[in-house]
């Protein structure tokens, strides 16, 4: 089994959401994903799909989006991103995602000897007009990511799957940082940014842990090999 990761699929397939006013890159996008990740994933693989998933605003008109994705190769793993105003009450969610379709939320999956966890996550303090409500949130934020983790029981990797990036940059860590780090986990992926912002993502090694930025417009539409 090898382990893929894409975020921000922003999917509207019943809908008028032409995402190519966000640029040329978005232009066709649910297309090139098919396409790129049929080339890539196979039935036996798991991709991660850490958020962003579908504009729909109801879990009714989510559920042609989520169909797109469920026909694709492979196990799928989701998480709730800022923007999935969709995902409702997570029994309702899981109750209704496609066969091979899961979702992560304040607990824990284990696929073989591979572990996945994770939160939406949040702004960081430090960041621009960080304000009392978003240190109310990510204080909220980061009790859910404990949750998570705690939830893992023994194995021989753990993988982290965030919406937000879990720090300001390379040097300035957080508390989602901080709760990684002492629950040992080997591997965060991580969407949220695009276009410009995107090349300022931290991706690599830090503090023992690998970093993935998986926004989908940074891979073309392609999921990412993270493990395996």
């Amino acid at each position: 089994m090898q382990i893929y990761a894409i975020a921000d699929l922003h999917l509207s397939l019943t809908s008028e959401k032409p995402m190519d006013v966000f640029g040329e890159a978005w232009r066709g996008h649910a297309e090139k994903l098919d396409r790129n990740w049929r080339e890539r994933v196979q039935e036996d693989d798991l991709v991660l799909i850490p958020g962003d998933i579908s504009w729909a605003m109801q879990l009714s008109a989510a559920l042609p989006d989520l169909s797109f994705i469920g026909n694709l190769p492979g196990k799928k793993i989701l998480l709730k991103g800022n923007h999935d105003y969709w995902w409702s009450a997570i029994g309702r969610v899981r109750a209704s995602l496609p066969a091979g379709m899961r979702a992560l939320q304040n607990d824990s999956i284990v696929e073989g000897d591979v572990g996945i966890c994770g939160s939406r996550g949040w702004l960081c303090p430090g960041s621009n007009n960080f304000s009392a409500e978003d240190q109310k949130i990510y204080l909220r934020e980061l009790d859910r990511l404990s949750l998570s983790l705690n939830s893992l029981p023994t194995v021989s990797t753990k993988i982290a799957m965030l919406h937000f990036p879990p720090f300001l940059d390379r040097d300035r860590g957080s508390g989602f940082t901080e709760r990684l780090e002492q629950a040992g986990v080997d591997i965060v992926i991580y969407g949220h940014l695009h276009g410009e912002a995107n090349r300022y993502a931290f991706e690599g090694e830090r503090n023992g842990i690998v970093y993935h930025c998986v926004a989908a417009d940074k891979l073309d539409f392609s999921p990412k090999l993270i493990y395996g």
